[in-house]
């Protein structure tokens, strides 16, 4: 028995005799859970950097690649910031490429915002330099009425060239800018839908007004010239050689009191057109009033309108007003750069 150790092993049924062995044998197992906590943790941090963001939206292709266009072109960078101070990254321009990402070959329109010298921006893994920040939107279609929208966020060291990965706040405080551009022209859409829908029903209103005074003017007309007939007829028959005369002499009675009955529905009509025309139609106050083609400030310029420009509204909102021009072009104008016709 010399040399020989006995240790005490628990099983439920209650202790047991063992060797040492027993017991090394047992200890790799012991440790397993306490081993497999900090490795899932682990693999769970890594599985938040670095995935972006993958959307279908329910949206036409090209509605979808206009918004991109004007979010990468609005000059900031969301869900990230330099400074504790910061909202966003501000300075980012829009480009067609960039060292950042490797070349996109699946297919799709591809959009790039960047921010160059942007120094240790938040949200990304273990950032402390200066580099450029990076935003990928890919748009591709799906069917005729749907889109997939691709968002990605990296950033590039300048010095050691070491790319990190978003942990996935860029990629969803782009995507919430994108989405509430969409919400808000789907909401114009309907407006618009009923804009056009009030429009035509006040003009046919207007209309419907205007046409029982011009039937009551004809049959006024007509009244009044069958009456001189009738009282000349009996002259006709009575002296047949005053008969033409007669005639000829009450006829252009009516005749003058005619355009004196209709002119006034005509000029009705003429001021309600001109009524309807200050409401929906503005003039350009100052030179260089910008077209916008979303109702943001940061949605992209059509076209600079010089003064006096007159512009037809087909959606009017608390600021903004959607409007279309006399060569048939439509954007987005802010009301206070509009004012009504004289």
């Amino acid at each position: 028995m010399q040399g020989k150790t006995t240790t005490w092993v628990m099983r439920r049924d209650g202790p047991i005799y063992g060797h040492s062995g027993r017991l090394l044998r047992l200890l790799p197992l012991l440790m397993l859970p306490m081993l497999a906590v900090p490795v899932a943790g682990r693999s769970k941090e890594k599985l938040t950097y670095g995935e972006g963001l993958i959307i279908n939206l329910p949206v036409p292709e090209s509605e979808v690649e206009q918004v991109v266009a004007d979010v990468a072109q609005n000059g900031v960078i969301r869900g990230t910031k330099e400074y504790n101070k910061d909202e966003f990254v501000a300075g980012a321009k829009p480009a067609g490429s960039t060292h950042v990402f490797p070349a996109w070959e699946q297919g799709g329109k591809v959009f790039y915002k960047i921010r160059e010298q942007a120094i240790d921006p938040r949200n990304f893994k273990d950032t402390s330099d200066v580099g450029t920040l990076a935003v990928r939107y890919v748009v591709q279609a799906q069917g005729e009425k749907n889109t997939v929208l691709h968002i990605d966020a990296l950033f590039k060291e300048d010095y050691r060239h070491i790319v990190h990965q978003s942990n996935g706040s860029v990629e969803n405080a782009e995507y919430k800018d994108i989405r509430e551009h969409l919400d808000t022209i789907e909401v114009m859409k309907k407006q618009n839908i009923e804009a056009e829908k009030e429009r035509e029903e006040f003009i046919a209103k207007k209309q419907n007004r205007v046409m029982p005074n011009d039937a009551d003017a004809i049959s006024s007309s007509k009244s009044s010239s069958g009456s001189s007939v009738a009282s000349a007829s009996p002259v006709a028959e009575n002296t047949p050689d005053t008969a033409t005369p007669t005639t000829t002499g009450t006829m252009p009675a009516p005749a003058e009191t005619m355009p004196a009955v209709q002119s006034q529905p005509l000029q009705t009509l003429e001021q309600h057109v001109k009524e309807l025309r200050r409401q929906v139609e503005r003039l350009v106050k100052s030179p260089g009033a910008p077209l916008k083609s979303a109702p943001f400030h940061t949605a992209g310029t059509l076209v600079l309108l010089p003064e006096g420009t007159e512009v037809l509204i087909v959606i009017n909102t608390a600021y903004w007003y959607g409007v279309e021009t006399h060569d048939g072009q439509h954007g987005w104008m802010q009301r206070d750069e509009l004012e009504p016709l004289p």
